[in-house]
């Protein structure tokens, strides 16, 4: 489960509690802060990808936007020029292009969900790392003053060092295959070209008489 399962154990931890069973809390302290900074170097280098991975896909939604548009001008050119069953073709490739587009546009939802549940991950580990530096800061200052004044602290507690599990996994990136082996046309999908059809003879219908042909 990698980084998530690093950043939800780290997120939920209790630093006051960790440290009081700890040997020696300074310690301890910077080996946490040591494991929330290498986190979040992950979470951002994540987060970063997936943004990037976001920009891809625009580009890919406004060629594919192109591709639409330029099916839609070939079937009112083929009407003009009286050749109905090149506007018919023209409309059906125009429809599958748009399915594609659908897919590209539904991709972009996810990866802005992603994008947001990251960005809030990282603030939530920044805030957690401000508030071990700051119990950092004042462990140190509370060590200066006591060996300023030969008065060292000893209620720290004797038990073993507690610290975070290491997890060597990496967030999985995300990729996509085309499908393979497609299986034969079920008699659902017959009918579901034939209801296609239907509805391309009534675009075409439709796009025709608005041209008043």
């Amino acid at each position: 489960m990698g980084v998530f399962s690093r950043f939800k154990d780290i997120v939920n931890a209790n630093i006051n509690a960790l440290l009081d069973k700890a040997e020696d809390p300074e310690k301890m302290l910077k080996l946490m802060m040591q494991e929330m900074e290498d986190t979040l170097i992950e979470l951002k280098s994540s987060c970063a990808a997936r943004m990037a991975s976001r920009i891809r896909l625009e580009k890919k939604i406004a060629e594919q936007q192109a591709l639409v548009g330029r099916w839609q001008s070939r079937a009112q050119m083929a009407i003009e020029k009286n050749r109905d069953d090149l506007a018919r073709e023209a409309l059906v490739e125009k429809r599958r292009e748009m399915e594609t587009l659908s897919s590209l546009q539904n991709d972009v939802r996810g990866y802005d969900d992603m994008i947001t549940e990251s960005r809030k991950e990282i603030d939530q580990l920044e805030a957690k790392l401000s508030q071990a530096r700051s119990k950092l800061k004042m462990l140190q200052e509370k060590e200066r003053a006591a060996r300023q004044t030969g008065q060292m602290n000893s209620h720290m507690g004797s038990d073993p060092s507690v610290h975070f599990e290491h997890f060597e996994d990496k967030i999985d990136r995300m990729c996509a295959e085309n499908e393979l082996n497609r299986p034969q046309q079920s008699a659902d999908e017959v009918f579901r070209s034939m209801e296609e059809q239907a509805e391309i003879e009534r675009e075409l219908a439709e796009l025709k008489k608005g041209m008043g042909k």
